[in-house]
């Protein structure tokens, strides 16, 4: 994730949302030639008009080298099932595309989305369930690495079930303020410093006025 400097990932309507520099987008893909899938939230897939691509041939050919398909498996992650039929990455057939979502999608949407990508998995009752999908997509599908690309409130639902390992944020030299803005790890949330997530800090590389940083589970 790239964060500005006051810790937002966008602006407070959301109108900018891609601000990191050229090696920003160059880790971005360096990142996804590491791991087997690709998850992001419905919400994010739809602003950032994203098709979770390989980042081109240099990234095909790192992906290859690394033991890997040529193209990650794409995961989309929505509760509700609320994501735009005609969003870029419907159109885009490269690699498998799969919805994970709960039990409280409706049938017309549930439908919809069976329609347009290749696999509709639901997992819980009204908050998807990621460790059983995390295990499933081990079993099914043989991933072992698994990059989540946001948005604030699917980290916040991976950070609440326990389930990341590492984390690469790009530190940005802007301010966005904005009380509303979205942040790393919106939604729930932890209520107490005792529950909160423990990382520690693996590396820190400043380039170009960016600050790259590694954090992995303390």
């Amino acid at each position: 994730m790239a964060l500005t400097a006051d810790g937002k990932i966008a602006t407070a309507n959301r109108a900018v949302h891609s601000f990191g520099s050229p090696r920003d987008l160059r880790h971005l893909y360096e990142l996804r030639a590491t791991a087997e899938a690709i998850m992001s939230g419905a919400r994010t897939v739809e602003i950032s008009e994203s098709i979770m691509g390989n980042g081109g041939e240099k990234f095909r050919q790192r992906r290859v080298l690394n033991g890997l398909a040529e193209f990650p498996l794409r995961l989309i992650a929505t509760g509700s099932g609320s994501i735009d039929p005609g969003a870029k990455i419907f159109r885009n057939k490269f690699s498998p595309l799969i919805v994970l979502t709960t039990k409280r999608i409706p049938q017309k949407k549930l439908k919809r989305l069976q329609g347009l990508v290749d696999e509709v998995k639901i997992f819980g009752e009204t908050e998807i369930d990621f460790l059983s999908a995390l295990r499933w997509l081990r079993l099914r599908w043989r991933v072992k690495r698994l990059l989540c690309e946001g948005g604030g409130e699917l980290n916040d639902a991976l950070f609440q079930a326990d389930l990341v390992d590492e984390i690469h944020l790009t530190i940005c030299p802007k301010i966005f303020g904005g009380r509303t803005a979205p942040t790393l790890a919106d939604g729930l949330g932890f209520s107490k410093l005792a529950l909160a997530g423990q990382f520690k800090l693996r590396s820190a590389q400043k380039f170009k006025g960016e600050l790259f940083t590694v954090f992995s589970r303390a």
